[in-house]
């Protein structure tokens, strides 16, 4: 704890070195603000770049049904394989424990669509709930397909907004009726796709309505699944692999297929393709860490330069103290009380100025690729008590040096 003799001491100094001071409190205070900044912006590109590539990196699992190549069981090869509500139902069952997001689809395209005078011929699809969340869907109006939609069977419609552009131009689209192969159907939502307009021509219906209305039965198209996260590549890959292979035992067994014929069930395990995500953001951080520790290093640097020039300035002073018996330890904790004090304070100010750009101008700074720059709290504060360690350490070596100095010389000094 500081006396209060100490602190007049402290205040002293930094009074009769006014400009020194201030030089290095700018120094300190910039180095932290340049720090949190760049972390903030970091943070910044992480969130826009995991957003631009969110599905890639959710790491989705499809499954799709194809043709077996060899024969099996006394079944011959070229048989088409066809999956079925028990397929999916049997999937999400065993592992359960291991999904995130599951869904199945049930797929049309080149479908009749109308609305009064306007018409075409676009794709639909009978989906569950979660497949809004797998598809990285925005809902811009309305809702999504939900699990009461699927128990009642509901006639109701999640059309792209390229699609609500082209048959209802800029009517609002909530509660009107559009046909689907002469079948009315009312939109509940309407949605945007970061896969861009091509994805918003789509329309998205409730798997159960889709089956019974249409005359598909139980038979679906693809399956979809999520796994929940990792904390980093190589477990997120080896699970999803040990997933990917898991599984198509299990549908491969259920469906009379011969376990080394990747002909009749084929996987797409798109966690393989998303190292490039994981690196990415790694590399960001990395880039923003050196070059804030960079510049901490230089405002540290200059702490211990200026405290240098300071101790030159006092060693009449410390030779006096010297000669009425002051020890060396208490000329250094005299030096780094000061480095420290310093250091401390413009590190705060440097701080909350920081935080405070990133909380009022962050918010208003937004693109494609940046999006919501920001600073864990615990982190700032983590930089901060690094850096005055920093200054600490760097007042030591003038304290130190200054300790060294004998009475007798520290008196001659002019």
């Amino acid at each position: 704890m500081f006396n209060i003799e100490r602190w007049q001491e402290i205040f002293e100094a930094i009074s009769k070195n006014r400009l020194r001071t201030f030089l290095t409190g700018v120094s300190v205070a910039s180095g932290i603000f340049i720090l949190v900044i760049l972390l903030g912006a970091g943070k910044g590109l992480q969130n826009g770049i995991e957003k631009q590539f969110e599905r890639d990196a959710a790491g989705i699992i499809e499954v799709w049904s194809g043709t077996t190549t060899k024969e099996y069981k006394g079944l011959n090869p070229g048989r088409q394989i066809q999956f079925r509500n028990s397929d999916y139902n049997q999937s999400v069952q065993k592992f359960e424990d291991k999904l995130d997001l599951r869904a199945s689809t049930n797929n049309y395209w080149g479908q009749s669509f109308a609305y009064g005078k306007e018409s075409g011929n676009y794709q639909f699809r009978g989906v569950n709930p979660d497949y809004g969340g797998i598809e990285n869907l925005t809902i811009v109006q309305g809702r999504y397909v939900n699990a009461k939609d699927l128990e009642s069977n509901a006639k109701v419609a999640v059309i792209g907004m390229k699609l609500k552009t082209d048959l209802l131009k800029d009517k609002e689209a909530i509660g009107e009726e559009i046909l689907i192969n002469n079948i009315n159907f009312k939109v509940v939502g309407v949605f945007t796709d970061p896969g861009g307009e091509r994805e918003e021509t789509r329309a998205y219906l409730p798997l159960t309505t889709v089956q019974k209305t249409f005359g598909g039965g139980d038979k679906i198209s693809n399956l979809f699944f999520t796994l929940k996260k990792t904390s980093n590549y190589d477990e997120a890959l080896a699970q999803s692999e040990k997933f990917t292979q898991d599984l198509k035992n299990l549908l491969k067994s259920k469906n009379v297929v011969a376990p080394e014929d990747d002909g009749g069930v084929g996987v797409y395990n798109s966690v393989k393709d998303a190292k490039q995500f994981y690196d990415l953001n790694l590399y960001i951080r990395l880039f923003f860490w050196w070059v804030g520790i960079c510049t901490i290093i230089a405002g540290v640097v200059g702490v211990s330069n200026i405290m240098l020039i300071i101790v030159k300035e006092r060693t009449k002073e410390i030779g006096i103290r010297k000669a009425l018996g002051a020890s060396p330890f208490s000329i250094i904790t005299m030096i780094l009380h000061e480095s420290i004090f310093i250091t401390t304070i413009a590190g705060f100010v440097g701080l909350l100025a920081s935080l405070a750009l990133l909380e009022f101008v962050g918010p208003m700074v937004q693109s494609e690729y940046f999006r919501n720059p920001e600073v864990d709290f615990s982190v700032a504060l983590t930089t901060l008590v690094l850096l005055v360690f920093a200054g600490a350490m760097a007042g030591f070596f003038p304290a130190y040096r200054a300790a060294k100095i004998k009475p007798i010389v520290a008196l001659r000094d002019e």
